[in-house]
């Protein structure tokens, strides 16, 4: 683990934006030390000054400052701003996804992290990323609320059931580094922690190799879809159509029964097969059986990726490999991309 951090309580900043917050950090640091200090100072020193020293004694009339009034009005007011200005920078860039960055799900569990990168390659605790690449996660529990946080990366989110969250880095350091789970979830939740592993893209792309990866989530989708839960029965094209299309969905707005209009996006990909009577289509019959406690988490990630690559939209494998390797990360990324044509016929 990286521990060479300039100051030596802290881990190692190790992301892009690491030394944002610490910068922001420190700063509140000097705010309350600048401000802790004087007051402290002035109670001791008027306590003193005007201690009583003779019983009923008339105080002498003090007059107000409008040059001191105004200055701790507006003193604080910049500080205040400056706290806020430095904050929506530091959130701004943590938590707005890049759109070229390699995808990795996340499921929570008691008491553990299950982890499936986008080639199929699965983890249980263990987080393996190239350095210098954008990594998003896209998050959920199957239990109670998690936390999943690196501190050496200062990023962290909750996992909340029911819904996706999302967290994304860019490591800028090899090395391994403590993934933890920080909300109490139960008796083990100190035992829920993990590990970062920031490895050179020729490694990472070794690492991928020397895994068997199995089905892709897109892949894994796809076989769910069509053959396991019979979804291509109803929402496959051609005139015997009975549900919905979902064909190039992703990202558009699509009306409902009613009136209403729904971004077509991860949440509602999810709640359409979760909870399918509470957004019918416009033009559609609400037949649809849910399917609450027949999938699992993990298999509504890959539904959820399978529907988004109808519409053309995968993780960007390939971007940023090193060009003396193409390796696994291309090789997933082609098979995907194959499987995801051959489905868009149906």
């Amino acid at each position: 683990m990286q521990t060479n951090s300039w100051v030596p309580i802290f881990p190692d900043q190790a992301s892009t934006f690491a030394w944002q917050v610490d910068m922001l950090y420190f700063y509140l640091i000097v705010i309350s030390v600048a401000f802790t200090i004087p007051i402290v100072a002035a109670i001791f020193f008027f306590g003193i000054k005007y201690r009583e020293k003779e019983k009923f004694a008339t105080p002498e009339e003090i007059h107000g400052s409008m040059v001191l009034e105004a200055g701790w009005s507006f003193l604080p007011f910049v500080i205040s701003m400056t706290i806020f200005l430095g904050g929506a920078i530091v959130y701004y860039n943590q938590y707005r996804m890049p759109e070229d960055a390699m995808q990795v799900y996340v499921v929570g569990k008691q008491w553990m992290w299950k982890i499936q990168h986008e080639t199929g390659q699965r983890e249980i605790n263990e987080l393996h990323v190239p350095l210098g690449r954008k990594v998003k996660l896209t998050m959920t529990t199957e239990d109670v609320l998690h936390d999943f946080s690196i501190p050496a990366f200062r990023t962290k989110a909750d996992v909340v059931p029911g819904r996706y969250t999302y967290l994304w880095f860019e490591a800028t350091k090899p090395g391994k580094y403590h993934l933890y789970c920080a909300e109490y979830c139960g008796l083990n939740h100190s035992g829920m922690g993990g590990w970062v592993y920031v490895m050179e893209q020729r490694d990472f792309d070794n690492w991928l190799e020397g895994n068997v990866s199995g089905q892709t989530p897109v892949e894994q989708g796809r076989d769910l879809f069509e053959n396991k839960l019979g979804c291509a029965s109803c929402h496959a094209g051609g005139p015997q159509q009975r549900g919905a299309k979902l064909e190039g969905i992703y990202g558009k707005d699509v009306k409902l029964v009613g009136g209403s209009s729904v971004t077509a996006n991860d949440e509602y990909i999810k709640n359409s097969i979760l909870n399918p009577g509470s957004q019918v289509v416009e033009g559609f019959q609400p037949i649809m059986p849910t399917f609450k406690g027949q999938v699992t988490e993990e298999q509504l990630l890959s539904l959820v990726a399978y529907i988004k690559s109808l519409s053309g939209v995968q993780g960007n494998t390939t971007a940023g490999s090193s060009n003396t390797a193409p390796s696994a990360n291309s090789n997933s990324a082609s098979r995907t991309n194959t499987n995801s044509s051959a489905t868009s016929n149906h």
